[in-house]
């Protein structure tokens, strides 16, 4: 599933009126993210380029941080209760059993095929711009994993209660480990791969309670789509900065991400109270502010990637962020307003606060000195964060999932 960056010379949709969107965001957003010249490499490195190995040829898993990707779990009971048809004969199958025929057409079953310009063009990456670019494949395959892992074993668990939505959640599995490999692939074209095998078991799992792996999922596959969309269009247009041959793979597999997204949508419709009561326009503004400022600050962090692509970071973090919140208020009943300068004032000073307390992370000073000069910038940072969840929000939602609710209830 990947997580994390989210949505001009890129295709704007236009769904806003100018009148509906501020015109400080209308302008941003309408700005070209391509630069001028794309960013020349450096000279050439060591393969490994410093990278802590498990054996030859096998990278070791970068360190669990609170912007890596996560592997998450569940209550899988609670799940089978959720879906069971006995328990719960209201739950409306009709979208859901659309979804599965779709899922069976597998339009992708012949994408993923590469071919010999890989290694050729990863031959040409070179020093810190190779560097990036392997993290980069490095984060994207971790999160397609983590995909497969979850969406594995919710297929085997609800294989009794509810078929449709097993058969659904098995063929996302078959998805996300198609993207996985096909990442982990091209990690060799790099000389480096994953032990996928070993991140299974020794990773650190996050627990969510099913509400909010609906919740972080269906995000986390939205803001994929508007990621791959928004890049494969930007180098469309600008040929010479595709840096690799996999970005051309990046309009049908974002398709993969897109209706991962609506299925879960079609999982809130079916389970109103998890979508029209005051407690979950509030989980779903937390959720959402979560995951677009992970993705604002990681993908600022990595800025350099970004420019290798001759993409502009900034204009891309809010075209994306912007597209996944007008997706996202289809069905979350609460989503922060995105279209404020305010809005991007804090997200902005976010990305500061984060720049000192990587420069403090890395310097030489004792690990007491170095804890007690973060204070005050966690203190700063918990004030954005707040404001950014205090600020203003738009109340939205579904008209079809509103009207289930009536009826249920």
């Amino acid at each position: 599933m990947g997580i994390a960056a989210l949505q001009s010379n890129l295709l704007i949709s236009g769904r806003l009126s100018d009148a509906q969107v501020g015109p400080a965001c209308r302008l941003r957003a309408q700005r070209a993210f391509a630069r001028p010249v794309c960013k020349a490499a450096a000279a050439q490195q060591d393969p490994a380029m410093g990278f802590k190995m498990m054996r030859k040829g096998i990278k070791e898993a970068s360190a669990d941080t609170v912007l890596t990707p996560r592997f998450y779990t569940t209550d899988f009971d609670e799940m089978e209760r959720l879906f069971n048809l006995e328990l719960n004969p209201h739950i409306d199958m009709a979208e859901i059993e659309a979804c599965l025929r779709e899922f069976r057409t597998d339009y992708n079953q012949t994408h993923f095929v590469r071919n010999d310009s890989f290694k050729s063009a990863a031959d040409n990456v070179t020093g810190e711009t190779r560097k990036i670019f392997i993290e980069f494949l490095e984060r994207s395959c971790t999160a397609e994993f983590s995909g497969f892992l979850l969406y594995k074993e919710l297929g085997r668990r609800l294989k009794k209660t509810n078929p449709a939505v097993a058969e659904i959640f098995s063929l996302m599995s078959r998805d996300e480990a198609r993207h996985a490999g096909f990442i982990n692939k091209a990690m060799g074209d790099f000389n480096l791969a994953l032990d996928l095998g070993f991140l299974t078991k020794n990773r650190k799992y996050t627990f969510f309670k099913p509400k909010f792996i609906f919740y972080a999922t269906y995000l986390s596959e939205k803001i994929g789509y508007w990621r791959y969309i928004s890049i494969y269009r930007h180098l469309q247009r600008n040929p010479d900065c595709q840096l690799y041959p996999m970005f051309e793979y990046f309009e049908n597999w974002c398709q993969d991400e897109n209706r991962h997204g609506d299925f879960f949508t079609a999982i809130l419709k079916t389970q109103p109270a998890m979508i029209n009561d005051w407690q979950s326009r509030q989980w779903s503004k937390f959720f959402c502010l979560s995951v677009y400022v992970t993705m604002y600050l990681n993908d600022h962090q990595r800025d350099a990637f970004y420019s290798s692509l001759g993409m502009n970071t900034t204009q891309f973090n809010q075209h994306v962020i912007i597209e996944t919140n007008n997706t996202t208020a289809r069905i979350f009943p609460e989503v922060p307003d995105c279209e404020t300068p305010e809005f991007w004032a804090h997200m902005d000073r976010l990305v500061v606060l984060n720049q000192k307390l990587a420069k403090i992370g890395s310097s030489d000073s004792p690990a007491w000195m170095k804890n007690l000069q973060k204070i005050p910038i966690f203190q700063q940072f918990a004030g954005e964060l707040s404001a950014l969840y205090f600020g203003k929000s738009i109340r939205s939602g579904t008209f079809d999932a509103q009207q289930q609710a009536q009826l249920v209830y």
